[in-house]
């Protein structure tokens, strides 16, 4: 027979362990030595819809880091944007550059503020699946991550709880 206190240890161990996995399962990052990329999703579109929008954390560690540019064969370009409130009217607008300081975080979310302008969307994007991205920074190069495609609320609680 198993003692009691010992069937609940194995069953409180399992549900521990099941709540790590799931919570590695919905975070993810690409690190190198100068910069990080924490948690880089993108919210679902309608059917037709030409355009999306895609959200990280850039993380400079070691110095400054200036995002230039970025590509995805998920569309025809990806543009670095802007989004902020001008009176009551939302105002987006293309940026050339997104810098952050040496042990700064940006964190890019629905709502406002920067993200990646995806146009010319190949198909539209399905909550679930998952496409490829490249950053350009200045003085970095080229990193290459992968998007997942989530619910604004989703994607965003995901990448908050990534940070530690």
């Amino acid at each position: 027979m198993i003692k009691p206190m010992a069937w609940l240890g194995g069953v409180l161990l399992i549900g521990a362990m099941s709540i790590s996995m799931t919570s590695m399962a919905l975070a993810h990052d690409v690190k190198t030595e100068t910069l990080r990329i924490a948690h880089p999703f993108a919210t679902p579109t309608p059917p037709g819809a030409v355009n999306g929008a895609a959200y990280l954390d850039i993380t400079a560690v070691s110095g400054p880091v200036i995002l230039v540019g970025a590509s995805s064969p998920a569309s025809s370009n990806v543009e670095l944007h802007d989004m902020q409130m001008d009176g009551d009217m939302m105002q987006m607008r293309h940026v050339d550059e997104i810098r952050v300081e040496a042990g700064e975080t940006y964190t890019m979310r629905p709502g406002g503020g920067f993200h990646l302008m995806l146009i010319g969307l190949t198909e539209p994007l399905k909550e679930g699946e998952r496409f490829p991205l490249t950053l350009t920074f200045a003085e970095q190069g080229d990193v290459d991550i992968e998007v997942w495609i989530q619910s604004a609320q989703d994607g965003s609680e995901a990448a908050d709880g990534h940070h530690h």
